[in-house]
């Protein structure tokens, strides 16, 4: 009886020792974006509107096939405190170029947001920053 109750206790300590479920809870609502993001991307090949990224002298230059509205994001994979997000106009003119004094050298993923014309658009593009 002994021996019985020692091997019960020592599962319920093992039970509690493991690591915490990685479970996630929002699957559902993350299901959901997946097809909104997925939709929004599909409309950039689409209407053929990747926008046209160059990198010259310290300046990232975007240019646009209509005029857009909306962010772009620098994703640092090695640190997710130096990500930034910025605005984009480009009703102006048809780009816009952003100097890359703020932002450190080295490899960048860049989510860029907009819209145009009425259609919403997505477009990832990872870039190296010299």
């Amino acid at each position: 009886m002994v021996v019985f109750m020692l091997f019960i206790l020592s599962m319920c300590i093992y039970m509690f020792m493991l690591p915490a479920d990685d479970y996630d809870h929002q699957y559902y609502e993350k299901g959901l974006n997946f097809d909104h993001d997925y939709n929004r991307e599909e409309q950039v090949v689409k209407d053929k509107a990747q926008p046209v990224i160059t990198i010259n002298n310290n300046v990232m230059n975007l240019a646009f096939a209509r005029p857009a509205l909306g962010t772009i994001t620098f994703l640092r994979p090695s640190n997710q405190y130096q990500d930034k997000h910025f605005k984009i106009d480009t009703y102006a003119g048809s780009g816009i170029g952003m100097p890359l004094n703020s932002i450190e050298k080295g490899q960048w993923q860049l989510v860029i947001e907009w819209q145009s014309d009425h259609k919403a658009y997505l477009y990832h593009k990872e870039v190296y920053i010299k």
